[in-house]
């Protein structure tokens, strides 16, 4: 479900332990951003089902278009007061497989 995907990762903003267990099981897949699928599906995915928040690599790509499509804005020059947002980190997109956005898959 979609739902879990948004819960993980506000608990992964909030949880200084998550994120660096994140990282350390990251680690053991170094370099290769063809495998990013891959990684996403034996790191991420079994650490949120055992927190209970169990999803797919297609709602994670699902969610990360979405997140994608919220942030996307013409490019300028910030105007005077307005706050500059921190980059978002994807999974899955911007490692040269989303020439363009992909569809939104509906799955959940």
């Amino acid at each position: 479900m979609i739902e879990n995907v948004e819960k993980f990762f506000a608990l992964y903003e909030q949880d200084a332990q998550l994120r660096a267990r994140v990282a350390e099981s990251e680690a053991g897949y170094p370099g290769s951003l063809e495998i990013r699928e891959a990684v996403a599906e034996y790191v991420l995915l079994p650490i949120a089902e055992e927190l209970g928040l169990p999803f797919t690599v297609g709602e994670l790509r699902a969610y990360e278009t979405r997140v994608k499509l919220r942030h996307m804005k013409p490019a300028g020059i910030p105007e005077e007061g307005e706050e500059i947002e921190e980059p978002v980190r994807y999974w899955l997109l911007g490692y040269g497989w989303d020439s363009g956005l992909p569809s939104v898959n509906n799955e959940g």
